[in-house]
């Protein structure tokens, strides 16, 4: 009987051989799995768009917004205010394009419908002159105890024509620019005004941009005076002193129960005085414009009699409020009016 043989085993070597060719075999499929499998692309980013610079975009704010009182110059920028058409006047074709300009600044304001609000806001207002020269080296301040105004230099209120020059030419002399801008700055530092006494600061506040012009201003024939009595209440009324007799003019305000009867020599006197004070600034005003005149070579009397004026108020946007009924074209006392309102 024939003996059974035990089935040999399998050599360990290809065992070996085909776990790992199984397990390499396993290991492609995976990664070719993976590499099948479909990507979603990320999403792009969006592309920013930026307004491009533009090359006189801070002219307006170059000119210092004489009068305005300090507490009130950052409300200015609580709106977005642009004057492209102060920016497009410089520009050829423009009213100022390669002429001298002296800009001066101002505020004026008006009950407007700020965000569906309705508030008192001050508009910004820039003023240029079109002259060969500076139109005045001096300033105005209204005194609250006088009826005139204190001229002053300038440079007393540490204001100066400051040459202003485009972003594009910011490397450029003033001399070689076809436009030659200048703005009536102030070089007075916020931050060191705590340290000026109350009255020096308040100055500021009553500043206005002066000028002597050639011809006499409306105001300066004017017989009528602003009464401010000061009592409690206070009289506020207008004296004319060619139409009102001053005696039946105070006993209409004791019979209005305005002035009191004791009062009535003091207020008689305030009045006198003020009517004298007004009648010397009207003499001396013409006393000088007399002087100026006959001193006057030809060139600068020429120069101030075409003197142009334009008025520029900020353009209509759609997140600013609605200006278009307050533009006007009174500038000062002493300016008068612009020759053309943009």
């Amino acid at each position: 009987m024939a003996k059974r043989g035990r089935k040999r085993a399998a050599p360990k070597g290809k065992e070996e051989e085909g776990g790992t060719k199984s397990q390499a075999e396993s290991s492609k499929a995976t990664t070719k799995a993976k590499r099948t499998r479909r990507v979603e692309p990320k999403p792009k980013p969006e592309t920013e768009y930026f307004e491009d610079t533009r090359n006189l975009e801070d002219l307006w704010q170059a000119a210092f917004p004489v009068g305005t009182e300090w507490d009130n110059m950052d409300k200015l920028r609580e709106i977005n205010w642009k004057f492209s058409n102060l920016e497009d006047a410089f520009e050829e074709g423009g009213v100022l394009h390669g002429k001298k300009v002296y800009l001066f600044g101002s505020t004026e304001p008006q009950l407007l419908n700020v965000n569906g609000e309705s508030k008192v806001t001050l508009i910004p207002v820039v003023v240029a002159v079109d002259m060969p020269f500076p139109p005045s080296d001096k300033i105005g301040i209204k005194s609250v105890q006088r009826v005139e105004e204190d001229i002053v230099p300038m440079k007393q209120m540490k204001m100066d024509w400051i040459p202003y020059v485009p972003l594009e030419n910011r490397q450029v002399r003033i001399e070689g620019l076809k436009s030659q801008i200048f703005t009536l700055g102030c070089t007075q530092r916020r931050s060191t005004l705590k340290l000026l006494k109350t009255e020096r600061v308040k100055q500021y506040d009553y500043c206005i941009p002066y000028f002597q012009p050639l011809e006499a201003q409306d105001d300066e024939e004017d017989t009528v005076v602003n009464i401010l009595f000061p009592i409690e209440p206070p009289i506020v009324c207008d004296f004319d002193w060619e139409l009102d007799d001053l005696e039946d003019f105070s006993n209409d305000l004791i019979e209005n129960e305005t002035l009191p009867e004791d009062k009535k020599d003091e207020f008689k006197n305030y009045v006198k005085e003020q009517v004298r004070e007004r009648k010397a600034a009207q003499r001396q005003a013409r006393e000088a414009r007399k002087k100026m005149i006959e001193s006057m070579n030809p060139e600068v009397k020429a120069a101030f009699e075409n003197m142009k004026l334009y008025k520029f108020y900020p353009v209509s946007t759609p997140d600013t409020p609605d200006i278009s009924s307050c533009k006007v074209p009174f500038i000062n006392r002493y300016y008068g009016k612009a020759h053309q309102v943009l």
